[in-house]
């Protein structure tokens, strides 16, 4: 029996030492990674917001007066110039009227040439002078009137632009100010964003945009700041600005949100990583640096080593690095996954795997 104890015993110890040299020998092979080296580079600034574009002449075309339409002379969509006109109102009484009344100015005309001749010849008196001389004058008044309400039934584009939908047809009775069409001025447009107030000392009028729609991807449209609110809002302690762009193609239009760059003092000598280089966690940012320290066998091997960073402004696939990475220091951009601090890694042959347009965010 003693033997027999002894014997598991000595079996037991022999399999947890056995099994201990295992595991302390079976050490995993290095973990393949791809490495950037961190540069110091000039990196572009801006302050960036949302904004919303406007025309910077924008109407609902509407009659002063009420009255049927006679005659339409656009079409929906058309582009038109100023003084273009756009609807006919029915004015047959104000012509007949004015037809009237020239014929009575030309009666008072005469009237008041005889008058002046009798005056001259002390034939008659001066008050009759007076009074045919008036009544030339209201009847020139009514005149106007009249000519006045005969243009305003007819319809115009006030400026040049892009006409919108049509809102009616011919032979409907429009009361004053009726939707008609709106009418757009594309030339130029208006972009209306706001900036925390901290950003105040940093933007100044004449100073250049850059606007981006999510309808164009990929393209930029320059622009300028013209004005800044001179009042900061006490809700949100805002402040307002507006651009002003070039809308030559006439692609943009008004009430597109806007994606804005308000361009400011690049800045140099800044550490700047591949974004796939940055682990953004709960607990703060970090990269995987790669150091080369001795291994058990005296022989330099490489480790991943995760250090905390203070990421600065993303851009171009680019992170700048206010603290924690120095320049010319490896950095790991790919394989990170498989990484804890302090393993083995080596680095893939080849260059690094492209860095994708957009970075996936959960």
């Amino acid at each position: 029996m003693a033997l027999l104890l002894g014997g598991l015993w000595w079996f037991n110890e022999f399999r947890n030492r056995m099994i201990a040299d295992f595991f302390a020998g079976n050490k995993p092979p290095p973990t393949p990674v791809a490495v950037a080296e961190a540069t110091l580079e000039t990196v572009p600034k801006f302050l960036t917001a949302i904004g919303t574009l406007e025309a910077v002449r924008q109407v609902t075309v509407s009659p002063e007066v009420a009255g049927r339409i006679t005659q339409i002379f656009f079409e929906s969509g058309a582009a038109v110039k100023a003084g273009a006109p756009l609807v006919q109102l029915n004015d047959q009484t104000e012509q007949a009227d004015l037809l009237a009344q020239r014929a009575q100015a030309r009666l008072a005309e005469l009237n008041l040439e005889r008058s002046l001749s009798l005056r001259r010849n002390q034939a008659g008196p001066q008050t009759t002078v007076d009074q045919n001389r008036a009544e030339l004058d209201e009847v020139n008044a009514n005149i106007k009137r009249t000519e006045s309400t005969i243009a305003q039934k007819l319809i115009r584009a006030p400026f040049d632009g892009n006409l919108g939908i049509r809102q009616v047809n011919v032979g409907q009775y429009l009361t004053a100010g009726a939707t008609v069409v709106t009418l757009t001025d594309l030339s130029t447009l208006l972009v209306n964003f706001t900036l925390p107030e901290q950003s105040r000392e940093r933007i100044h009028v004449g100073q250049e945009l850059r606007i981006a729609s999510d309808a164009f991807p990929g393209r930029s449209f320059p622009a300028t700041i013209t004005t800044i609110e001179p009042q900061v809002s006490e809700d949100t302690r805002a402040i307002k600005v507006q651009g002003t762009l070039e809308n030559r193609d006439r692609v943009l239009l008004p009430g597109m949100f806007a994606n804005v760059q308000v361009v400011l003092p690049p800045e140099t000598g800044v550490v700047v990583v591949p974004e796939t280089a940055v682990d953004y966690t709960l607990y703060g940012d970090s990269v995987f640096v790669v150091r080369e320290k001795p291994g058990s066998d005296g022989k330099p091997a490489l480790t991943a080593e995760r250090v905390p960073v203070t990421a600065g402004d993303r851009g171009a696939n680019r992170v700048e690095i206010r603290r924690g990475v120095k320049p010319g220091e490896r950095v790991i951009v790919s394989g990170q996954l498989k990484l804890s601090n302090g393993a083995a890694v080596t680095i893939a042959e080849g260059a690094a795997p492209p860095t994708p347009e957009r970075i996936p965010v959960n």
